[in-house]
């Protein structure tokens, strides 16, 4: 098994988690997006995957790209190489744990069961490989939620994130995206970044488990903590916030804008801009607590000043002093804006075809954590099914850079 340093630089420039091998059974979201994080970082990720079909999001369009690949795939699924295994095969299975015993780390999120009942659980291959970190993913858990499935969708009903998200007389809304899975993966890429860092330690490996509910309820934050402290059932407030006014959308002579102010100087700058320094004067609005608890009144003021200007017209002039405002911009425009401040937004790959020359170049959503030292590398793009299969089962374990295939099934699956 490799010495499993995890980070550091050694003077050769290479990434920080260089010298990392994860064998990587997640599918669909969650899984791959935790392991995508830690391959930018220079990870050595083998994608396994099922064969003929891959991870289920390769079917998941439209929207593919000019070739037909589903651009979901294409988005957790750079930096990796792919091989085809099949699970349902002795064959297979010996393949797998030949791959994990030159691995540091294990990523799955099957229903809870099926890697043990194929003999690839964590207590049979930790005992192969007493280092090995081994990360499972599930939906609700290993005990009585076990066999509910994971669906994003799900989570998001009866884990209390759709009860806040809405306006007050509609009816609850998900998150735009598979929030869920993505804030689970980032909970499982830090729980392996720790349970690492504890090898370092003690050449100990462990089992790390994350689950899509409870990474909902500690990402609910001040919501799910005024329940726990106080007792307090928030319900839906469409884009206000329960302790903070005016911290919501407001319409514009075009298009809405967001104001999300703080403190009381800020609330002071935004009247003196918007034409009425005396609403900072106003009892009802003088501080933070009386905004609150006026906040009706509040913003019929504001909708009526508001209106008298475009979004963009009232952002510059409250930016510049000094009060945090925006457009709601569509995708387009926020890529835009993050260009305009000199934020990476978009990074493009070069593509590799079959006969090794470069194609035409896939783009990617940069990665959003900046190392000084080790920043992130954009060296594969997301790899054809099983595109590794000849260079990982028939050579050797190596590193290399090109894409592989997929696997069963998991529990975590978020059609986002």
């Amino acid at each position: 098994m490799p010495d499993g340093r995890a980070g550091g630089l050694d003077g050769a420039g290479r990434s920080a988690l260089h010298g990392l091998r994860i064998a990587d059974f997640s599918r669909v979201l969650a899984g791959p997006y935790a392991t995508m994080l830690l391959a930018d970082h220079g990870a050595d990720v083998i994608k396994v995957e099922r064969p003929g079909i891959g991870d289920d999001t390769r079917a998941w369009h439209p929207p593919a790209d000019r070739d037909g690949t589903s651009t979901y795939f294409l988005s957790v699924n750079r930096n990796k190489r792919s091989v085809v295994l099949d699970l349902a095969t002795g064959a297979g299975l010996e393949q797998a744990r030949a791959l994990v015993a030159e691995c540091d780390v294990v990523v799955e999120n099957f229903r809870p069961g099926t890697m043990e009942r194929l003999g690839l659980g964590p207590k049979e291959l930790r005992a192969r490989h007493p280092g090995l970190i081994y990360c499972s993913i599930s939906g609700f858990g290993r005990g009585a939620g076990a066999a509910i499935p994971g669906y994003d969708l799900l989570v998001q009903a009866v884990g209390g994130l759709m009860s806040v998200t809405g306006t007050a007389d509609g009816e609850p809304v998900k998150a735009g995206v598979a929030l869920v899975d993505v804030i689970t993966g980032l909970h499982a890429s830090l729980g392996i970044l720790a349970a690492l860092r504890h090898r370092d330690v003690t050449g100990e490996g462990q089992l790390v488990e994350v689950n899509l509910l409870g990474s909902l309820l500690s990402a609910m934050v001040n919501q799910a903590s005024a329940y726990a402290v106080a007792g307090v059932v928030p319900g839906r407030m469409g884009n206000a916030h329960p302790s903070i006014a005016p911290y919501e959308t407001f319409p514009t002579a075009d298009r809405p804008i967001a104001l999300a102010v703080g403190n009381d100087r800020q609330f002071a700058a935004l009247a003196g801009v918007v034409g009425n320094p005396g609403l900072a004067l106003d009892d009802r609005f003088r501080t933070n607590t009386d905004r609150v608890a006026h906040r009706g009144e509040l913003r019929e003021n504001l909708t009526g000043l508001l209106r008298t200007a475009g979004a963009d017209q009232w952002s510059t002039a409250l930016l510049a002093a000094g009060v945090p405002a925006g457009p709601v911009n569509g995708l387009d425009e926020a890529f835009a804006f993050a260009h305009q401040l000199g934020l990476p937004g978009i990074v493009e790959i070069p593509a590799a075809t079959a006969e090794g020359a470069s194609g035409a170049p896939v783009r990617q959503v940069a990665h959003p954590i900046t190392l000084s030292a080790t920043p992130a590398r954009y060296l594969l793009p997301p790899p054809r099914l099983g595109q590794h299969t000849e260079e990982i089962l028939h050579r050797q374990v190596g590193t290399s850079t090109d894409p592989a295939p997929e696997h069963t099934t998991t529990t975590t699956r978020s059609p986002g």
